[in-house]
């Protein structure tokens, strides 16, 4: 099983920001998850929410900004004897530094129209030429799996799943031609699993955080573990 670190490593380093994506590499780990939003210049930033106030303390929405704005914002609001200030990263600033990792978990946020999803997967699937062997687009928002699919996209993808609809979940993932699947950990039950593999695809779970947890789903045959805590996943596991 993988141990693939969440948004970096946010229970260890300030999440989604290259000092938290050279903290995971730091430590070894070749595995990482992280979140994708597209800004009204149509530059790729890489951020979990839609507005920077949990993570700078600076209520301003991510959707008013252009790439130029992005030095603003430091993202070290609960991290505050971290070293260096840790600005909004774009996506190919991600990229260039995690070029030698073996496997990427990029998930792209809801977005409000097709059209959108068409733009933004146009621009993703550029940014990440020569990474088909080593990324997965993962999504809650259909449209943008369907975007993919409409493209004929060569990226793997996946389903991401938080609401208990059990195999019916499954059986989505192959509507929209996907890969692989992302369990919530909550309901990443001995059968979904079971029925994952038997539906040939791969699967992530999140974010798990218990070291009990994660050896039951290493000995269930889960591939992915999504975890914040990666340095302490390494040292039992």
């Amino acid at each position: 099983m993988r141990i693939i670190g969440h948004r970096g490593a946010r229970g260890e380093a300030p999440e989604n920001t290259l000092g938290g994506f050279q903290y995971l590499r730091d430590l070894g780990v070749r595995a990482v998850e992280f979140d994708v939003r597209q800004l009204k210049d149509r530059c790729l930033t890489v951020i979990h929410d839609d507005n920077f106030l949990r993570t700078t303390g600076l209520n301003y929405s991510l959707y008013d900004c252009n790439e130029a704005d992005l030095e603003h914002y430091d993202h070290r609001n609960d991290w505050a004897h971290w070293p260096h200030r840790e600005t909004t990263p774009k996506l190919i600033q991600v990229l260039n530094l995690l070029n030698d990792f073996e496997h990427i978990e990029v998930e792209i946020k809801e977005v409000p129209s097709m059209h959108e999803a068409e733009q933004l997967t146009e621009t993703l699937q550029w940014q990440l030429k020569g990474l088909e062997d080593r990324v997965i687009i993962t999504s809650f928002d259909e449209k943008i799996l369907q975007a993919l699919q409409q493209s004929r996209s060569p990226f793997k993808r996946g389903l991401l799943v938080e609401t208990d609809l059990k195999a019916k979940a499954i059986e989505h993932a192959h509507q929209l031609d996907c890969q692989h699947i992302g369990w919530m950990d909550e309901l990443a039950s001995p059968e979904m699993i079971q029925l994952s593999h038997l539906a040939q695809l791969t699967i992530s779970v999140w974010t798990v955080n218990n070291v009990d947890r994660a050896k039951a789903l290493r000995d269930a045959g889960v591939q992915g573990l999504i975890t914040d805590i990666p340095k302490v996943m390494q040292q039992h596991l």
